[in-house]
């Protein structure tokens, strides 16, 4: 049996992608122009697609779901989160999981695909502008995300991410005209992406620690305001595979009340959640650190 060898990039040899670079910068400038049409319809869209994207999409589906197996979903509700998680136009969900699960595995090292002590510009945008940190080899998509490629609707989403995109944008033009299709598509996406980017970036940087684990993350309220709780990252890396991020009631976690509210309606099962006041929990921590 022949082993796959792995071969990780250097900074030297990292590619730019100037149609990534083009398409980045005509979402900024289209969202620009949303502000500029902005009507209430389109702020309605706009919080409706961003919740949808960004708490129902990323937070549940590609991260806590998908990425690290917090809870688990029937097929059907797993594949619609996953869809959801399309909306936000940052990569379909193998290359996306691939992509978080390589943060774990490399938290703050050179293999990390976007850390702030290789830059705060690098660790917030330009990791998607230069190199595999987004597009990973085959090789690595294969050792890292086995699971979701046994999945045909995950493998077929991947290809066509952008597909419910086209849909939500054909849709807001027919209900709203221009000014819905800008802000629930172009504006909804950048203000997202950035958000989200907030996590790789500003929650390595500044905030409290909690948890002594052998990486920068921190805990970052501004960040879990705006991601819907996924700004308690401090929490997240030392225990990477609990549904539940913020762990006091000081520290609001919209996404694990809505993993409860699944749970309730027997949508959501096997939640792990980690307990600050349940003393067998400790080996977990120490096993982070």
């Amino acid at each position: 049996m022949t082993t796959k060898v792995i071969k990780f990039e250097t900074p030297s040899s990292r590619k730019i992608h100037w149609d990534t670079i083009v398409f980045v910068a005509i979402f900024h400038l289209l969202a620009g122009y949303a502000i500029y049409l902005i009507n209430w319809p389109s702020v309605a869209a706009f919080m409706l697609t961003w919740w949808i994207s960004g708490s129902l999409g990323i937070g549940l589906g590609y991260h806590r779901l998908l990425t690290h197996k917090g809870f688990k979903t029937p097929r059907w509700l797993m594949r619609t989160l996953a869809t959801f998680g399309a909306l936000a136009l940052q990569s379909g969900p193998i290359a996306w999981v691939t992509t978080h699960r390589l943060h774990h595995a490399f938290t703050d090292t050179d293999r990390d695909p976007h850390s702030p002590r290789n830059g705060v510009f690098w660790s917030h945008i330009g990791w998607i502008f230069k190199g595999t940190a987004q597009i990973q080899p085959q090789a690595v998509v294969e050792k890292y995300s086995p699971d979701l490629l046994k999945d045909r609707y995950l493998v077929a989403l991947e290809k066509y991410y952008y597909v419910p995109t086209v849909i939500v944008g054909l849709a807001a033009f027919l209900i709203g005209g221009l000014p819905m299709l800008l802000g629930a598509v172009f504006l909804r996406t950048v203000v997202l992406w950035h958000f989200t980017w907030l996590v790789n970036s500003a929650t390595h940087l500044w905030g409290s620690r909690r948890f002594d684990v052998r990486d920068d993350s921190r805990n970052n309220a501004l960040v879990a305001a705006v991601t819907f709780g996924e700004g308690w990252h401090n929490n997240h890396h030392a225990i990477p595979r609990s549904a539940r991020h913020g762990l006091t009631w000081r520290e609001f976690d919209i996404n694990w009340i809505q993993i409860k509210t699944l749970e309730k309606l027997g949508l959501a099962t096997d939640i792990y959640a980690y307990d600050l006041n349940d003393e067998s929990n400790t080996e977990a921590i120490k096993m982070a650190a």
